[in-house]
């Protein structure tokens, strides 16, 4: 086993830090000087931890405002590799398909699991999306928060890392199709949303189920066509 550097040693550190004084994504940090005290290591040491922390997607340093958590939660950008995949019709088929497998049972624990908070953030999200697609915006990334926050809902802490990379297909697939259906967004949108708020599983699990199946199929009609 290859013996950790002092670096990587107050990373870890630094990261136990987090968690213990429950730090969430977008608090701010201590300055590297209190993180020195604390920590009880040189500047220095501190600069390359948070490198690394950086490069890990823990933290994320704003130039001349400090060092805040990231909102990324530790997820590489692109863990799975979409980026070097040559043939980017196969990934939308593919990703379309892990959807709709892992997506609708998400939504039923999201109904099962979802907290006050929890629903008031997705509603939140979701007037950001109706608000685009009534003004005729792009809406990916807003759509892509909306399915990551039903993760959150679910309280899997697997589902809720898991689901923000495999939404990054919702941008791939918005680039596919040559034409978006704002109406049918807006009314499946609502009836996920809803079913999830009132706590009803298999309403919203079929909801889900059916949006993706919507979209999956919209997407192979227009590459026949």
């Amino acid at each position: 086993m290859e013996k950790q550097t002092l670096g990587e040693i107050t990373a870890q550190k630094l990261v136990r830090m987090i968690q213990e004084k429950g730090y969430v994504p977008g608090d701010k940090l201590p300055t590297e000087m209190e993180l020195s005290e604390v920590l009880g290591v040189g500047r220095n040491t501190v600069r390359e931890a948070l490198r690394i922390l950086m490069s890990r997607n823990i933290v994320t340093v704003r130039q001349g405002s400090g060092t805040f958590v990231s909102e990324k939660n530790g997820i590489p950008d692109d863990p799975l590799g979409f980026t070097m995949m040559e043939d980017t019709g196969k990934l939308t088929r593919d990703l379309l398909q892990v959807r709709v497998i892992l997506e609708p049972p998400i939504a039923a624990l999201a109904a099962q699991n979802a907290t006050e908070e929890d629903l008031a953030r997705l509603e939140q999200i979701l007037d950001e999306v109706e608000a685009l697609v009534r003004e005729r915006k792009d809406y990916a990334e807003k759509d892509s928060q909306f399915h990551a926050q039903i993760a959150a809902c679910s309280h899997n802490t697997v589902m809720s890392n898991l689901v923000p990379v495999i939404t990054d297909g919702v941008r791939v697939f918005a680039s596919a199709v040559r034409e978006t259906e704002y109406d049918q967004t807006l009314v499946s949108h609502r009836a996920i949303f809803e079913a999830i708020r009132d706590k009803k599983a298999v309403e919203a699990q079929q909801a889900m189920y059916f949006h993706l199946m919507y979209n999956q199929n919209r997407y192979l009609m227009e590459q026949n066509s």
